[in-house]
């Protein structure tokens, strides 16, 4: 069986997004062929809050090498925090010993952090191995343009020097590579625009997939829900994860319906309480509020609650699957995929989405689930968010006045194509090609 080499900086116990990429394809990939050798950063290196018992999601025989980073207590004197940058020089020494000792037939490197991208054409020179590319999230994106990590998202002088690096960058790693892969369509768009040169590149777009044996696992091993009561008789709509500065103007055309149903359905606002669970990517409880603001000025915070500090993986799901509802919320950027949208639809709960006519999750959720079990309302570069707080208004007292999921309205095939398996198989598939590539 050939074997390849996934290099992600973030892995369980980490309980970061970024962790869940291989985490979830891994262990899929024998069936279809390849044997994988997982290396990631040492648990004693991470900043961010752990969860053991997510480690408990990763099969016994998935084969996982840890290398250490530097420690964040010193690099941050000179401005070197990101992971990324910090366990570098340990994933390099941890993947050179594996190939000097055994033989790989591709390498597969996973963003974000970005940094770990700059051993794609290190390795592949030094070991002639071909690498695929992959991206969660843009390389060069709208940090640093638009948005960056001064107050309210504004501009500052770091996110404006990591998008100039990230732009010099970007095109001598991913030129170097025999396969690009990412999360959405448009994601790869987009390099290409950057990057021409890369149009006979090998490219294939693999969403964010979800794991059955997740929920299987939540079953057996229940979390208390801390933060709603789902047996009050209240409808419960819940959304979890980040909201990003460029999300904002989805949320506030949201919360305008929600206003709007005050005014004009007032039975159904006394019956909706909105949650939005883990809306900032800090895990500290001092992490800023991002809706409750916006909820306040628009005088409906008597129904809406905000938990800013990220949560679990494990407690994530646990919202989604006692959620009356489920609310999915897009961004003004067009390659915009939330990573809690195929554990979403493995929740089985009705689902109110509010995305950009662009984003792959649109296409899917037409494919995957129809009316009334999932409610899509779409903007777009032309017509914003805020234009479309009529068609939001009338989705959401539609989904409170029958919040009903029905399992006759999930397209099972299209369904399983978002499992973690048959991705997997997909990226099989890029191993294939590259290996086989002269």
């Amino acid at each position: 069986m050939p074997r390849v080499l996934m290099v992600s900086a973030h892995f369980p116990p980490d309980t970061g997004a970024a962790t869940h990429r291989v985490r979830l394809m891994a262990p899929h990939l024998p069936k279809y062929g390849w044997a994988p050798t997982v290396v990631s950063v040492d648990p004693r290196d991470y900043e961010g809050r752990l969860d053991p018992e997510l480690v408990r999601l990763v099969p016994d025989d998935l084969r996982v090498i840890r290398s250490r980073a530097w420690s964040a207590r010193w690099t941050r004197w000179l401005g070197a925090g990101d992971l990324g940058a910090r366990a570098l020089w340990g994933l390099w020494g941890t993947c050179c010993r594996l190939l000097e000792a055994e033989q790989y037939e591709a390498l597969f490197i996973t963003m974000y952090p970005t940094y770990p991208a700059l051993l794609g054409p290190l390795l592949k020179r030094t070991f002639g191995i071909p690498f695929i590319l992959d991206y969660q999230d843009p390389w060069v994106g709208a940090w640093g343009e638009t948005v960056g990590g001064g107050p309210n998202g504004a501009l500052d002088l770091k996110s404006r020097l990591t998008r100039a690096l990230a732009t010099r960058l970007e095109p001598r790693v991913a030129r170097a590579a025999d396969a690009l892969t990412a999360v959405s369509r448009q994601t790869l768009e987009d390099i290409l625009v950057r990057n021409p040169l890369l149009r006979s590149t090998p490219s294939e777009e693999i969403p964010l997939g979800g794991e059955a044996a997740d929920f299987q696992y939540l079953r057996a091993h229940p979390r208390r829900n801390p933060y709603f009561d789902p047996a009050d008789g209240s409808v419960h709509l819940g959304y979890v994860g980040t909201l990003l500065p460029l999300g904002v103007e989805t949320l506030t055309a949201m919360l305008k319906a929600v206003r709007l149903l005050r005014i004009r359905r007032p039975d159904l606002y006394a019956r909706l309480r909105v949650h939005f669970v883990g809306t900032s990517n800090q895990t500290s409880p001092e992490a800023p509020q991002r809706v409750l603001p916006v909820a306040r000025e628009l005088g409906i915070d008597d129904c809406v609650r905000e938990v800013a500090p990220r949560i679990d993986y494990l407690d994530a799901l646990t919202v989604q699957t006692q959620a009356t509802a489920l609310l999915m919320m897009g961004s003004s950027e067009r390659h915009y995929t939330a990573s809690k949208l195929y554990p979403g639809l493995l929740a089985h709960r009705p689902i109110l989405a509010v995305y950009h006519e662009a984003s792959s999750v649109v296409d899917i959720l037409r494919r995957a689930v129809r009316t009334p079990s999932a409610r899509l309302v779409t903007y777009g570069d032309r017509n914003r968010a805020d234009s479309r707080v009529e068609v939001i208004y009338h989705e959401l007292a539609g989904l409170v006045e029958h919040p009903v999921y029905d399992p006759a309205d999930v397209v099972p095939t299209a369904l399983e194509a978002c499992s973690a398996s048959a991705l997997a198989g997909k990226l099989a598939a890029v191993f294939e090609q590259v290996r086989r590539r002269p």
